[in-house]
């Protein structure tokens, strides 16, 4: 899976500087390989389950301490990241976005910087 994982955030072409929102981070292995790639950005990752994200702020504790990501207790429908904006949104296997993914694309894009892109990923296990 961690390849898998690792493919899918090359295809995001993350920049240095990028704001990146991850939704449904699970255990935070494609968060490793986005923070991995930052400089001046950040991500920022949510998920609905406490469990995953414990799992996942242990895993990237050092990103965590730098201050390049930060990980977040919540539900993608009544989330409110405020007035951040992020220049790409990743989410990968989230059943709630793909079963309407117009409905989840208008939802989200308003969560965008301009020319901001959204890679919504779901493939079979």
């Amino acid at each position: 899976m961690s390849e898998r994982l690792r493919e899918i955030v090359e295809a995001m072409r993350v920049q240095p500087d990028d704001e990146i929102l991850e939704i449904g981070c699970g255990h935070g292995v494609a968060a490793t390989f986005i923070c991995e790639k930052l400089r001046g950005g950040r991500l920022l990752a949510i998920d609905r389950s406490k469990k995953m994200i414990d799992a996942a702020v242990r895993r990237n504790k050092e990103y965590l301490e730098a201050g390049k990501a930060d990980f977040r207790l919540a539900d993608v429908m009544k989330f409110d990241p405020g007035p951040q904006r992020f220049d790409k949104i990743l989410a990968v296997r989230v059943g709630l976005l793909h079963r309407d993914e117009d409905k989840a694309r208008r939802h989200l894009e308003k969560w965008l910087k301009p020319k901001g892109k959204i890679l919504l990923v779901y493939d079979e296990p």
